[in-house]
């Protein structure tokens, strides 16, 4: 076998491969036995044919095309530590040749990440506060949860509740037709079109109204867009929150009830002060993490991106099937092509990764590591929050190799985070740091070292004149000033 290396960058090398007959033969082998069995070769009993037999059958490079499944990952495995490689995620390859096989791997190797000056940066956590009108406003959300629809006999109003008839024809065709429909005009409600429910407010109960609307251009339905729908609507009923008073009675009512206001108002404040913070923690990560990448420098194989965005293709797709669409449905909606998609997809992916790598870095820099009683620890927690019934089934979930690999990834995450925030904010060197310190300190160390062997080598004149302030009885500079 022949290898060729060839260095592109320093995170990249390509390798290329030559197999010759002796390489290639343990393999060929091997697909031999996996296509006999399958053959009914006549003369011969089915999977019992010689493999020159089978090589005259079928020929020699359908032998080698069954062989490639295995004899390629083998074989690159192989020239990796043939060449003491390590490869940071799969290799690309590309086939070049059948005859003799021969193959070209293109190997990402490990990204690397400087951090600069990063240990010195300093960022400061707001405090959160909690104003008495945002307990105000949860209260008032409460009460509107809470309070029944009853008739009105006023004209229509934001927030009521309506039922009604609607039709609604766009060039002949009708496109809407509704009756009893139950509906809540809100400025931000946009059904069936645009601008429909300012067209309600201020009709009575009983009445009919006409009226034509033009939906606007930026419409996601393009044949839609920009066109004229005429509408016929009655309004049947109108309802309206009665909201209950504010007092102790309605405390009791709310959730597994509160002895009092003040003991509900108490819980609200807990909670949104809580919420609150918990989005502030959030917030500040995000910021440290942003301040980490400005700092960053990031050399990584080009190969490491393309994969991210495949996988963000990947993501989308699968959310697309959620909502029963297909890729090539979605692009042709859309009118773009799958480049111009994975294009789009770049940024996005490029962030995910860079952020993936600093924090990877940041992990092994602090020495931040996750034990498997950690991840144990983890899953019992997950467990004794579950259900009886649930609990079987996520045992077996959790005893996969891959859901535990992800548990662990999260935690790790969550440990990383929770160090850098504590660097950000001056807190506690760690290891990091400590390792930059202690190379700083040595590098003083030698420059001082060097200063004094200098001064060693050099000889004082015998007539050289004090300076001004050393040794003069006479200047009070720089003397400390007498107690009083």
């Amino acid at each position: 076998m022949k290898i060729t290396k060839e260095a592109s960058s320093p995170t990249e090398i390509t390798l290329s491969v030559e197999m010759d007959a002796a390489d290639e033969d343990p393999y060929i082998d091997r697909s031999y036995r996996r296509t006999v069995g399958r053959l009914q070769i006549p003369g011969f009993r089915k999977g019992k044919a010689p493999r020159s037999i089978v090589e005259n059958y079928v020929g020699r490079i359908a032998l080698v095309q069954e062989a490639l499944d295995f004899m390629i990952p083998e074989t690159l495995n192989q020239a990796l530590q043939d060449e003491e490689l390590q490869a940071f995620v799969e290799p690309r390859v590309e086939v070049l040749e059948l005859e003799p096989v021969s193959f070209k791997a293109t190997v990402p190797l490990e990204p690397a990440v400087d951090f600069g000056d990063f240990y010195s940066v300093r960022l400061e956590k707001e405090p959160v506060e909690i104003t008495d009108e945002q307990v105000d406003q949860v209260l008032e959300r409460f009460r509107a949860e809470s309070a029944p629809w009853e008739p009105v006999s006023r004209p229509v109003q934001f927030g009521d509740l309506l039922n009604l008839n609607v039709q609604g024809s766009m060039g002949g065709e009708e496109v809407v037709n509704d009756e009893g429909v139950d509906y809540i005009p809100q400025a931000e409600n946009v059904l069936p079109f645009p601008g429909f429910a300012p067209y309600l407010e201020q009709m009575a109960e009983g009445e009919r109204k006409d009226f034509t609307l033009t939906v606007p251009e930026d419409y996601p339905r393009p044949e839609y867009a920009g066109q004229d729908v005429v509408f016929q609507v009655e309004v049947l009923s109108v309802k309206a929150k009665q909201l209950p008073e504010l007092d102790d009675e309605f405390a009791k009512g709310v959730g597994e009830g509160y002895e009092s206001l003040e003991a509900l108002r108490a819980h609200v404040l807990e909670r949104i002060t809580d919420e609150a913070q918990s989005q502030s923690d959030y917030e500040f990560q995000e910021r440290s993490l942003a301040a980490l990448l400005e700092n960053a420098t990031i050399s990584a194989s080009d190969l490491l991106l393309e994969r991210e965005i495949q996988n963000l293709q990947q993501e989308r797709e699968r959310m697309l099937r959620n909502q029963r669409l297909d890729l090539d449905t979605y692009l042709s909606y859309v009118g773009k092509t799958e480049e111009e998609f994975r294009e789009e997809l770049r940024p996005a992916a490029a962030e995910r990764l860079n952020r993936m790598l600093v924090v990877r870095k940041l992990a092994q820099e602090e020495e931040i590591a996750v034990s498997p009683e950690e991840v144990q620890e983890e899953i019992d927690s997950m467990l004794a929050s579950s259900s009886e019934e649930n609990a079987e089934a996520m045992r077996r979930v959790f005893s996969a190799e891959d859901t535990r690999d992800s548990i662990r990834a999260s935690l790790l995450n969550r440990k990383v985070m929770q160090r850098l925030v504590e660097i950000v904010q001056g807190l506690e060197a760690g290891a990091g740091a400590d390792a930059d310190a202690d190379a700083a300190d040595s590098a003083d160390e030698e420059t001082e070292a060097e200063s004094e062997a200098e001064n060693d080598n050099v000889e004082p004149a015998e007539d050289a004149a004090p300076s001004e302030t050393e040794g003069s009885e006479g200047s009070d500079e720089g003397a400390e000033p007498d107690a009083k």
